[in-house]
C-alpha cells in the first residue's frame, strides 16, 4: 500500500458476489442513525437496543460468534471492524458494512496487511477504529510475543497497512483519541499481564508520530472499595474512542469485579480534560449498564458488558453505544449525551 491510497469505497464481495461495501461517499453523513426510543416508564440513562443482540451466535458461515467490535461513520454508510472467532475459537478481524448501523455484512475473510507476513501465533481482539485526519487507524490486541497494542491504517478499508506496536508486552485496551492534542497523538491504554489479568488501571501515553510512544501518565485506578465502589474494585479499562464535549472527553469504560463467580464486566462513564486528559474532572460513582439481560449473561465468559464503540448523533445529542456480551455477541445500547454527561457530574467520586 502506498500514501496515496485510494479514499474510494472498495468493493468487497462475499461467496455470492454481493457487495458488502457502500456504493458512494457522501461528505454529508449516513441518512439513518441507530436509535430507540427509551422504554416508556424507565428512568435508565442508558438503555438497551429493543432488538440486541444485533449480531449473535455463528453471524456468518464459519464464524463461531463476534463480539467485543468496532463500527464508525464512513462516507455515507457505516464500517465495522469485528473480532471473530472460527470453529477452531482463534481470535481475528474481520471488515463489515451496514446501511444504519444495525443490519451488518460481514466479509467472510479475515482482515488481512499486505505489508505484514501472516504469523499464525498472531491473534487479534477487541478492535477499535477511529479516523484522523485523512486515515482511519485500527488498535487492537495483538498476539506478537504476547498480547499488547497493535496499530494498523488504512483510507478505505481495502488495503491495510500494519505499523509498529505501541507498546512491548503486556497491554490491553488500546484506543485513540479522535484529534491531535497539542500536536500528539494521544492513546488510552491498561497494562497488564499475559493472563486473564486480575488487575488494571487506564494509563494515557504520547506520540509524535504513532510510532515512539512515551510520556505515559496514570488517568485513573481500578478499586474504590473505600466509597463502595465494589463494580470497578478489580480492574478498569477504556472502551468506545472518547467524545469530545464542552464538559471534557467523555470516556466509557469497563469496570471489573471480582465474584465467587468469576468477573463480572460492567460500564462507566469518566470526563477527562480536553486539554490534559490524564485529569479526570467526574467519574461515575455506579455503573451505568451491567449484565443483566439473558444475553449478557449467559455466553461464553458469563456476564460481560464489554463497551467498544459509541457513535455520536452530533445534530440531536443521540448516543448509539455498542458492546460485546459475554463474549459471544455484539449488542447496541442508547443514551442522550446531555443526560449522560450531566449524570456523570452529579454522580460522580473522584480516586
Amino acid at each position: 500500500m502506498t500514501p496515496s491510497e485510494s479514499a474510494t469505497q472498495p468493493e468487497i464481495a462475499n461467496e455470492n458476489g454481493v457487495n458488502l461495501s457502500p456504493l458512494e461517499t457522501d461528505a454529508s453523513g449516513p441518512a439513518t442513525f441507530p436509535w430507540s426510543d427509551r422504554p416508556s416508564g424507565s428512568r435508565e440513562i442508558v438503555w438497551r437496543h429493543p432488538g440486541n443482540p444485533i449480531l449473535g451466535r455463528k453471524p456468518a458461515p464459519g464464524l463461531q460468534g463476534v463480539y467485543n467490535s468496532a463500527v464508525a461513520v464512513y462516507g455515507n454508510s457505516y464500517v465495522g471492524v469485528f473480532r471473530t472467532e472460527d470453529h477452531t475459537r482463534f481470535p481475528h478481524l474481520h471488515v463489515g458494512w451496514s446501511e444504519d448501523a444495525l443490519d451488518w455484512q460481514i466479509d467472510p475473510e479475515p482482515l488481512v496487511f499486505g505489508n505484514h507476513q501472516h504469523d499464525p501465533a498472531d491473534y487479534a481482539y477487541d478492535p477499535r477504529v477511529v479516523k484522523i485526519d485523512d486515515w482511519y487507524y485500527i488498535t487492537w490486541c495483538g498476539g506478537h510475543n504476547g498480547p499488547t497494542i497493535s496499530v494498523a491504517r488504512t483510507k478505505a478499508f481495502r488495503h491495510f497497512e500494519r505499523m509498529e506496536n505501541a507498546f512491548l508486552p503486556f497491554n490491553r485496551n488500546g484506543v485513540l483519541f479522535p484529534r491531535r492534542i497539542q500536536g500528539k497523538y494521544l492513546l488510552l491504554s491498561r497494562p497488564s499481564d499475559d493472563g486473564h489479568t486480575a488487575f488494571g488501571d487506564i494509563y494515557v501515553s504520547q506520540s509524535p508520530d504513532m510510532v515512539h510512544w512515551g510520556r505515559h501518565r496514570l488517568v485513573m485506578r481500578s478499586g474504590g472499595e473505600a466509597t463502595g465502589q465494589w463494580w470497578q474494585r478489580t480492574k478498569i479499562g477504556a472502551g468506545p474512542i472518547p467524545i469530545e464535549t464542552p464538559e471534557g472527553w467523555l470516556m466509557l469504560y469497563h469496570g471489573v469485579m471480582d465474584t465467587c463467580n468469576g468477573f463480572v464486566y460492567s460500564m462507566g462513564a469518566a470526563l477527562l480534560d480536553l486539554d490534559e486528559p490524564w485529569r479526570v474532572l467526574y467519574r461515575t460513582n455506579q455503573h451505568l449498564l451491567t449484565p443483566d439481560a439473558d444475553y449478557e449473561v449467559s455466553g461464553h465468559v458469563p456476564n460481560v458488558v464489554f463497551p467498544c464503540a459509541a457513535l455520536h448523533d452530533e445534530s440531536n445529542g443521540r448516543l448509539a453505544i455498542y458492546y460485546g456480551a459475554a463474549d459471544t455477541c455484539t449488542c447496541v445500547a442508547y443514551a442522550h449525551l446531555s443526560e449522560l454527561i450531566e449524570f456523570t457530574k452529579a454522580n460522580s467520586t473522584v480516586f
